[in-house]
């Protein structure tokens, strides 16, 4: 569900060479989501090996993730933790939608309607123990930096911006403003191309950042997470009654202080000061130091061979990829020179 401010939140699109030696922090659950919706057959059916393992999340970590690497950028996934009590509702509600979903899902298998059975199929993704695990090995065999946040990734990952450990946090979400982080890049996952109806369109990053945002919609960070309970968040979706985000940046444009705000409000059936400081203090490990593991070239066909993967298309990946490292090398050995 997440935060639905898209229209009123200005960008920019950016190149990934603008991010060459950066360190991004990837919202791991965000990512691995997309993975798994997008990265599947025609009928809608997951990618699988013989033995009908689960191999999407695999594919979109490795070559997505290769290209990024490839780009000289530097990457930290941030996995979720426990979730909140307030997210009950949310939780609730998601898997009321993909039970739906499911159903939809196997009326249009019926009927061999291959559009709709992808559609519904996408909807009914959910992360597993096993898909996280396997993940998070593939992942540090790259060279990826893992962290597993005590409770939200998109807190945690937002905190090591804040403390300049990450330059930005990359995530299709918007919560990542609310817990003020200072730099939020969408699409840096996603595939270059996407298909639509008239044809195919190319996929751009865009980098959103907080303070142009605040002084875009004239607001401070307090009226930001405001602005943000008012249209809802999984801690309370929906928000308020026909309050989209338009008329939500009225009201805490005119009222200012949360207290005032939400005294326009009698009757939401939530409490936002409880919200309001999900946000303000969110929990979050107070890391100092990020560790990336050694690429370990071995260990990667190792996985990736297990589950049936392309050999020839495993080292044409690995071999590119130590290519631009040793080039890389070379160049700054020919610097001292």
């Amino acid at each position: 569900m997440g935060l639905n401010i898209r229209d009123i939140v200005p960008r920019k699109e950016i190149s990934l060479e603008e991010l060459k030696g950066k360190v991004i922090a990837i919202d791991a659950f965000n990512t691995l989501y997309q993975f798994l919706s997008s990265i599947r057959q025609h009928d809608g059916t997951l990618l699988q090996d013989s033995k009908g393992r689960v191999t999407s999340h695999l594919s979109g970590i490795f070559y997505r993730n290769m290209s990024l690497l490839n780009e000289g950028i530097k990457l930290i996934y941030v996995f979720d933790g426990i979730p909140p009590e307030l997210k009950y509702e949310t939780n609730t509600k998601r898997s009321e939608i993909k039970k739906q979903a499911l159903e939809k899902y196997e009326d249009a298998k019926e009927k061999s309607d291959l559009e709709s059975m992808r559609r519904y199929s996408q909807q009914t993704t959910r992360l597993t123990s096993e898909i996280i695990e396997e993940s998070k090995e593939l992942l540090i065999a790259m060279g990826i930096a893992v962290i597993q946040a005590p409770s939200e990734g998109e807190a945690q990952a937002s905190y090591l911006v804040r403390t300049q450990q990450a330059y930005a946090v990359a995530s299709q979400d918007y919560d990542c403003l609310l817990f003020g982080a200072p730099k939020i890049i969408q699409n840096l996952t996603l595939a270059k191309k996407r298909k639509t109806a008239s044809g195919f369109i190319e996929i751009k990053p865009e980098m959103i950042e907080l303070e142009k945002v605040l002084n875009s919609l004239q607001i401070d960070h307090d009226q930001m997470i405001c602005l943000g309970i008012i249209t809802g968040t999984d801690y309370n979706p929906g928000g308020i009654y026909r309050m989209g985000p338009k008329k939500a940046l009225q009201v805490v444009q005119k009222f200012k202080q949360p207290s005032i705000i939400f005294k326009q409000f009698e009757e939401q059936d939530f409490n936002w000061q409880e919200i309001f400081e999900m946000f303000k203090k969110p929990d979050v490990d107070k890391i100092s130091e990020i560790e990336f593991p050694k690429f370990n070239p071995d260990k990667i066909k190792e996985i990736l061979m297990e589950r049936e993967f392309s050999e020839d298309r495993i080292d044409n990946q690995i071999k590119k990829h130590l290519e631009l490292k040793e080039k890389k090398k070379q160049k700054g050995l020919g610097e001292f020179i």
